[in-house]
């Protein structure tokens, strides 16, 4: 087992040089990739056997990360992220264009969901990162998420590059985020509770 630091630089090791990891979330355990880096994005929709129509998540470390990442944040946003009382996901109506987001992460109509994050392990690797990884969940698309690391499957933990060794054995029960679309004038719609 290596340790929190360790783990973190190997992580960023990897998704420097384009590869794909399986870590620990505020939510469930997510397959992540460097979110400015399309091939490593590709990598991801390949590995989940996922149509590229379907936009993945962004996680942020911070709000500063939020504000470099995203374009047109309306003002209500910092409120919502900073009252939630669970993960947040809010789809806004842009990245920002100097963040280089991977334009498969874009939705059809040029939003992107993002993330900030308030676990102690991917906040860090966000921030010692120091770009946006992609989160979605540690599953085949169709399959159930797995609430649990020993519940990820082999064939997804074969696929990825490296594997966190933070929380594996963490057995608190997690869920998916609250999923909103927040538009730039103040406008929203829950699109998952």
């Amino acid at each position: 087992m290596t340790d929190y630091g360790q783990d973190i630089r190997a992580a960023v090791d990897i998704l420097r040089k384009g590869g794909v990891i399986l870590y620990p979330t505020d939510t469930v355990w997510g397959i992540g990739c460097d979110a400015t880096n399309p091939e490593a994005v590709r990598k991801v929709f390949k590995i989940k056997q996922r149509a590229d129509s379907k936009a993945l998540i962004t996680l942020v470390g911070s709000t500063g990360q939020l504000e470099r990442t995203a374009a047109g944040i309306p003002e209500v946003a910092w409120q919502l992220i900073e009252y939630a009382d669970r993960p947040l996901t809010i789809v806004y109506d842009g990245a920002a264009e100097s963040a280089g987001i991977a334009p498969v992460l874009l939705a059809e109509d040029g939003s992107i969901g993002i993330r900030v994050t308030n676990e102690q392990f991917s906040a860090a690797l966000c921030r010692t990162f120091g770009k946006p990884l992609v989160s979605t969940s540690a599953n085949i698309s169709g399959h159930p998420t797995p609430a649990y690391f020993d519940e990820v499957s082999s064939e997804i933990l074969d696929a990825v590059d490296y594997v966190c060794t933070t929380r594996r054995d963490d057995r608190t029960p997690a869920r998916p985020s609250t999923v909103m679309r927040l538009s730039e004038d103040g406008t929203f719609k829950i699109l998952r509770p």
